[in-house]
């Protein structure tokens, strides 16, 4: 935490009431307190940056001016949200964000009382705050509810469905529209212009402010009443200024838009708007990494920089020291674009991702053949398949998480109608301190039961490769390759492009004794489990000779060991093996495979990045049960419950996938 020095007001802000302590002349200085604190914690903690810089004056004027957390503030998304945990009482443990056992990644009620809601993913905010300002109604109660929705968030469906309904039913709500034109590349589509060109007059609100009150003062501006008003007022006002406002067309009364940045002029309106009955929204400019030159400059690589030098604005974490791997996104951006050379009908579909997937690389060389379609998910996945349907062959990236927003239309749009459409899921599994709203446990589950699916999962880079290139194949229907986030396994990822067959496995190591069957990269933790053993039993296996030799006599070797020699698959007749089969494809699942091990194994461990409850194992035992074979099955994977945050290594070690947790239950099985 920065020294307590270096600040006048901070260190004295433990909650929101201290806040409302201050004048309002001071608010400022308190603004740049904390965004220097921030851009400090940051540096050596990483975390999201840009977003929350861009807020620090709209979170302390609304801290300031509502009295929470009796008024509910619902963030969307949550990583504009890192000044609002310092000011509500999380500033000494700040340095803990993200960290395992740390504070959460994103606002999330069980944290706080001033977390209102869950909001790692977007677009969520304008319902869940309707609803609580419909419950504050029905229970009696004057509690004002705040809905701040931004970077880029307004363009997810799920937005427009509540600010429809919001229009429709009794409810104070007021909806604050963070327009810093960004999600985390630029915002693109007709919302994000037609908020640019948004404009009301400053006299022409100052006006209408009073003018309410004193209605409402007077008792002439009840609920039946109000609706007509607003109709009649904003009739005339577009008759006046030309403009048509699609919020006022909806009865939702429009304020702005207002310099966000200005603190002293934010806590003035919303004091007036505050207590206005009905819906409301604010709309007010920001810049995504205000305060900070490097963020301002590039708002789309400091959304997340890494650590860095908080004086020079030099990232630190950027480039490795030594040669090591390539992330699977990057080989995924290399190789989409290697593909759509030589494949004309090759696009690519991202919403509002390009540079988080790596579809950048072709958006850059490619332009229009590839689609960034905002925060809209499900709109992803459907106008992928109004391309397919018509000949062309979309790669649609959406992170596994963010998937779970499109199943629907995954089964209407796609798969019923075999559609060739490739879903390429990235961040699949465990992503590591972004916690349980990103990990992408359940796509394996979730996606099986769907029938008319293809679903794979490359065991390192290269394969990646190639399983995009058997993916673009003619006929080969709908498409999932899941990968997982971070860097692979392989430094030379490059290898000839060619197909592999689909529904086919491979195995990796021989054995006669237990079976580990891995789907997807998690296989790595499987080789090191083994290679590990191996070791340890070649060890033993030296110290029980010298001991031999020393004493001159003849020991017997424990059989519960398996002891390697020199050649990679060679073992020892009298001494347990282990085979290791990477599966490759979860559906259609490799039945030759699977016999094999059924017939030839009593016990077999199954390994995935996935939750256990429908994935991999859940196939496994499955098969076993319908063709009979009597087998003892250990299915090894995200457990049953939401994961929280912390390293991808920390978090494997807790859910017992890790290589030490797998050798042994290789052991266990051994014995």
């Amino acid at each position: 935490m920065t020294e307590e020095k270096n600040y006048k007001l901070l260190p004295h802000i433990d909650s929101p009431a201290d806040l409302r302590k201050l004048d309002v002349r001071e608010l400022p200085l308190l603004c740049d307190e904390l965004r220097h604190d921030i851009i400090h914690e940051l540096s050596v903690n990483p975390g999201h940056l840009a977003s929350s810089l861009g807020v620090v004056e709209l979170t302390v004027a609304l801290h300031y001016v509502f009295d929470t957390p009796y008024d509910r503030i619902v963030w969307d998304v949550g990583h504009q949200a890192y000044g609002h945990k310092i000011l509500t009482g999380r500033r000494d443990r700040f340095c803990t964000n993200r960290k395992l056992g740390g504070l959460k990644p994103f606002p999330f009620p069980s944290e706080s009382e001033y977390d209102t809601f869950c909001c790692g993913h977007a677009s969520n905010s304008v319902s869940a705050a309707l609803g609580m300002a419909v419950a504050a109604r029905l229970h009696g109660e004057n509690r004002k509810v705040v809905a701040v929705i931004g970077d880029g968030a307004m363009s997810g469906g799920l937005a427009f469905e509540g600010i429809n309904n919001a229009a429709g039913i009794p409810n104070n709500m007021l909806v604050i529209l963070n327009d810093n034109n960004m999600s985390i590349d630029d915002s693109v589509g007709g919302m994000s212009e037609y908020l640019l060109k948004l404009n009301t007059n400053t006299t022409y609100n100052n006006l209408r402010y009073r003018a309410s009150k004193k209605l409402f003062d007077w008792g002439l501006l009840n609920e039946k009443r109000r609706k007509s008003i607003i109709r009649f007022n904003n009739s005339l006002k577009s008759m006046l200024t030309h403009q048509q406002n699609m919020f006022e067309g909806m009865d939702i009364r429009y304020f702005g838009p207002a310099d966000g940045h200005d603190v002293i002029e934010l806590v003035r309106v919303l004091r007036i708007i505050k207590d206005m009955r009905g819906p409301k929204l604010l709309h007010v400019h920001t810049v995504k990494g205000r305060g900070y030159a490097p963020a301002e400059e590039n708002a789309t690589v400091w959304h997340a920089p890494g650590r860095f030098d908080e004086e020079s604005g030099k990232r630190l974490d950027s480039k490795p020291k030594s040669p090591c791997p390539p992330k699977f996104q990057e080989v995924f951006g290399q190789t989409l674009l290697e593909l759509a050379k030589e494949n004309e009908q090759i696009v690519g579909v991202t919403p509002a991702m390009p540079t988080g997937c790596s579809m950048n690389i072709m958006m850059h060389e490619l332009p229009k053949r590839v689609f960034d379609v905002g925060i809209a998910e499900g709109h992803a996945v459907t106008f992928s398949g109004g391309m397919a349907k018509d000949g062309l062959l979309p790669f649609c990236n959406i992170y596994s998480s963010f998937m779970q927003r499109a199943y629907d239309n995954i089964i209407h749009d796609v798969a019923i109608m075999k559609l060739n459409v490739v879903l390429c899921l990235d961040r699949a599994g465990l992503v590591g301190e972004d916690g349980p709203t990103h990990h992408g446990a359940f796509d394996l589950a979730f996606l099986r039961p769907i029938p008319n699916l293809t679903i794979s999962s490359p065991y390192d880079e290269r394969e990646l490769r190639r399983l995009m290139f058997t993916a673009q194949q003619k006929d080969m229907g709908t498409f999932v390759i899941r990968y997982p986030r971070g860097r692979g396994s392989c430094v030379d990822w490059h290898c000839e492009l060619e197909a592999v067959p689909v529904g086919k496995g491979r195995k990796l190591r021989d054995g006669d004794d237990v079976a580990v069957l891995s789907l997807g990269p998690i296989g790595t933790e499987v080789e090191k489990a083994i290679s590990s053993l191996q070791e340890e039993m070649k060890n033993e296996e030296l110290r029980m000779k010298n001991e031999s030799n020393s004493s001159n006599e003849q020991s017997k070797i424990d059989s519960s060991f398996f002891i390697p020699h020199s050649s990679f698959d060679e073992v020892h007749s009298s001494f347990p093996s282990v085979a290791h089969y990477d599966m490759r494809f979860l559906k259609p699942i490799d039945e030759d495979i699977l016999h094999e091990v059924g017939k030839k194994f009593r016990h077999v461990i199954t390994v995935e990045d996935g939750v256990v409850s429908g994935g991999l194992g859940s196939a496994v035992l499955e098969f076993f049960a319908d063709h009979g074979y009597q087998v003892d099955v250990e299915r090894m994977g995200i457990p049953d419950a939401f994961v929280e945050h912390g390293t991808v290594a920390q978090l494997r070690a807790i859910c017992k996938m890790d290589a030490e947790s797998i050798k042994e239950k290789i052991c266990e099985k051994l014995k």
